[in-house]
């Protein structure tokens, strides 16, 4: 099945992505062109860390909710794959981030924005997440964290892009419960071809090679 790529509105501004409800919950596909997924707005990564132009790798990420889970699609295209062999989809792959990922870095806790969890797929369906304590936590231990979130992904090699959705329980990342104007800490980046010219794309530039600059997170609003 081909994906195209929609041309799709911007949300309100930089450094917000708008998180749009959902009647209900809705089956991972990881198609731009799903009923649930081809009028929501998205916003666009094309930059790398440090604001430098990253031709052929503009990421679109949008995002969806309901009264349970936090949704997200990204559609990546790209110029090369890199991809673990052997995939497991059925179990968590750490240290993933070192094959061809898309990710979601949020926070929920506005005073102590040091802590955050991270979220990660891969084209082929493989995931892992993160609880991230800057401050405290043993980057060893950071992954054996579980949210609960599903994945789904596809990869259209004629078109060269690839498709992941994320499916993540609210509640692993927020202790209120969701409800239209709440606002979370984010940043959205990619990872994605073979060393030793991988390409590395944010969505808000954190002006340092490390992608783990909390400082720099934009803001996720769930709007109706």
């Amino acid at each position: 099945m081909l994906l195209a790529i929609s041309s799709v509105t911007l949300a309100d501004g930089p450094g917000l992505i708008g998180s749009f409800r959902a009647k209900a919950d809705f089956e991972l596909t990881a198609d731009p062109t799903a009923a649930s997924w081809k009028n929501v707005k998205g916003v666009f990564a094309e930059r790398g860390p440090r604001s430098e132009p990253v031709p052929g790798h503009r990421m679109e990420v949008r995002s969806r909710w309901t009264a349970r889970n936090l949704y997200f699609l990204f559609i990546c295209p790209y110029e090369q794959l890199y991809l673990k062999e052997n995939p497991s989809t059925a179990t968590e792959t750490n240290m993933l981030w070192e094959w061809d990922v898309a990710e979601a870095f949020i926070g929920a806790d506005f005073e102590h924005i040091r802590h955050y969890r991270e979220f990660q797929v891969s084209p082929q369906g493989e995931w892992v997440d993160l609880d991230i304590d800057l401050d405290h936590s043993n980057p060893a231990n950071r992954w054996l964290w579980n949210s609960g979130m599903q994945v789904k992904a596809r990869i259209d090699r004629e078109q060269k892009v690839w498709c992941g959705e994320m499916k993540i329980p609210i509640a692993s990342i927020d202790s209120r419960a969701p409800a239209a104007g709440h606002e979370m800490r984010i940043n959205l980046f990619r990872i994605q071809g073979p060393p030793p010219k991988r390409k590395f794309v944010a969505w808000q530039p954190t002006n340092s090679p490390s992608y783990h600059v909390p400082e720099a997170f934009g803001k996720l609003r769930l709007l109706d």
